[in-house]
């Protein structure tokens, strides 16, 4: 397993190692162990699963009570995946970082606790699949819109006609959303 920081070191990209050859491939998709020693050691609570066509972006989602932690990977498909620092004490406070997790590269993605996520999928259908570190607690959900122009973050939307919900569509201005200290 390779474990690379991002320009934020606490959001990690893991590349579990894969093992393939002409009949298919195998790989730890988590192994606790390993990941302690990456530094993430938070317990995992329960594991989601969500399928999206393409255009569909999901967030950016956080929790002010209850925040998770987030392991995420892509099973079918592909998705550019968002992590935005909204920890008003961090040096990196209102930066994001983006990346591609597809079925091929078999990526992960590190979202700590204090993090707005989210996603844009890319290919005809996604499957998205993560871990989280804390119950689900609607009465502490928020949502920052995701086309802020304070954000800037570059979704890669050529050829691609966003579709959110109802709810992400009136999701706040990153100046006026809730964060942490």
């Amino acid at each position: 397993m390779q474990i690379t920081p991002t320009k934020i070191p606490e959001v990690l990209i893991v590349e579990p190692k894969v093992f393939a050859d002409d009949r298919g491939f195998f790989m730890e998709s988590f192994k606790k162990q390993q990941y302690a020693e990456a530094g993430i050691d938070l317990p995992f609570i329960q594991d989601n699963h969500s399928g999206s066509k393409q255009g569909v972006l999901r967030g950016l989602h956080y929790q002010i009570e209850h925040p998770q932690g987030k392991l995420v990977r892509v099973v079918k498909g592909a998705v550019y995946d968002v992590a935005v620092d909204i920890r008003k004490s961090s040096p990196t406070f209102g930066q994001y970082v983006g990346e591609v997790l597809s079925e091929e590269n078999h990526r992960q993605l590190w979202v700590p606790p204090g993090f707005a996520h989210g996603f844009l999928v890319l290919t005809d259908w996604a499957e998205f699949i993560y871990k989280v570190t804390d119950i689900y607690f609607p009465q502490g959900e928020r949502s920052i819109i995701w086309n802020d122009p304070d954000l800037n973050i570059a979704w890669p939307l050529e050829g691609i006609e966003v579709l959110v919900s109802s709810k992400d569509a009136e999701g706040k201005r990153f100046r006026d959303a809730d964060v942490f200290a």
